[in-house]
């Protein structure tokens, strides 16, 4: 009989640990596993890929930080569904799902962090101890994450390493040219790519700056931002103040951001910190070379001088300089996009990410 697998994470956002969360719930075999998904918060466009999936979903509706009734409903949620195991994903999935699982008596707890989280406050990171009480593991998908939160007093045996996973790239439903159509941009151009939330972390400043910094040696750059947030309105102020409206584009959050990448000439990626990024990863696994920050995480994932350059976190002019040596000799991007190419295919795969989540499943669940 298929153990009943129960996820329960903060959203449905389009965005990295929903997207993970996703991929595992509708690839685990489904004859050893029936997997459910609960959202702690509201939907979002994920729930798209989870019902193509049949993977059943219910969203709880917390409305604030501290919601006793929604923990209730959860609480009722996971009584009635009775899963042999509860993972659960993010701080506040992690905190409500770990304290309704055991309420209800689940015997098998996993959680997941996903990212270096400087942000959490000390009450925070007191709750995440707390909590490891009653969890059989921990999943990160670094060993920088695993660094971070041993560091910050949770036990290391708890933690396993599980990488990310992406998807094999597939055919982009639109033509370069239809792109540069849309945009209202030539034909002759160079697209530096950069695909993330728009807040502090992402450091986006640096990369408008670093555009600016190309434009004073070239013409024929321009950097599409794909994503919203918070930091949108501040954003697009200080490209206008620093006169680079016209190479720099908000593209807002796009569906279609697939079929945006493989058109890139150079993912950029200036973050401050990251757990392992999912924009990185399926911008290797289309064969686009990389310039990145030079964090934990990512040196995982972009090997500096083979699949791509790291640069140290807020060095514009080298940011600058090294998308331009890309740009200057094509063949070095060809070769570097193909070992990109060749790393996220054979060590990042959906494959490999779910093969070992359900051996980790299995071993619990023994």
């Amino acid at each position: 009989m298929a153990k009943r697998i129960l996820q329960i994470i903060p959203s449905l956002d389009r965005a990295g640990a929903e997207k993970q969360m996703a991929l595992l719930a509708a690839g685990l075999p489904r004859d050893e596993f029936e997997v459910h998904v609960c959202a702690l918060t509201r939907g979002g466009p994920i729930e798209e890929d989870l019902r193509r999936a049949d993977v059943p979903l219910a969203v709880i509706g917390k409305r604030w930080r501290l919601d006793p009734p929604a923990w209730w409903r959860l609480q009722r949620h996971v009584a009635r569904l009775r899963p042999d195991l509860v993972q659960t994903w993010l701080f506040a999935g992690n905190a409500y799902g770990r304290a309704a699982a055991r309420a209800c008596g689940v015997p098998r707890i996993v959680a997941s962090e996903r990212c270096v989280d400087p942000w959490k406050t000390d009450g925070q990171l007191i709750v995440d101890r707390l909590l490891t009480r009653w969890t059989s593991r921990i999943v990160v998908n670094s060993p920088a994450v695993r660094d971070f939160y041993t560091d910050r007093g949770l036990p290391a045996g708890l933690f396993d390493v599980i990488p990310n996973g992406v998807p094999p790239p597939r055919a982009s439903a639109i033509t370069r040219a239809q792109l540069l159509a849309e945009l209202g941009l030539p034909q002759d151009v160079w697209l530096v790519g950069l695909v993330g939330r728009l807040w502090r972390q992402k450091r986006i400043k640096d990369a408008i700056w670093a555009t600016d910094l190309l434009k004073v040696i070239r013409d024929d750059v321009h950097l599409l931002i794909l994503g919203e947030g918070p930091q949108r309105e501040r954003l697009e102020k200080f490209r206008t103040q620093v006169r680079i409206r016209d190479k720099v584009h908000f593209l807002g959050h796009r569906d279609d951001a697939a079929d945006l990448v493989p058109h890139f000439d150079v993912l950029l990626s200036t973050s401050g910190y990251e757990g392992q990024s999912n924009a990185i990863l399926e911008a290797m696994a289309a064969g686009v070379p990389v310039v990145a920050s030079d964090i934990p995480g990512t040196r995982d994932l972009v090997v500096h001088g083979e699949t791509g350059y790291l640069v140290p976190v807020g060095d514009r002019a080298g940011f600058a300089r090294y998308i331009n040596r890309l740009l200057d000799h094509r063949d070095l991007a060809d070769t570097l996009g193909q070992s990109a190419r060749c790393r996220a295919a054979e060590h990042f795969s959906v494959e490999k990410m779910i093969a070992r989540y359900a051996d980790l499943y299995r071993t619990l669940l023994a």
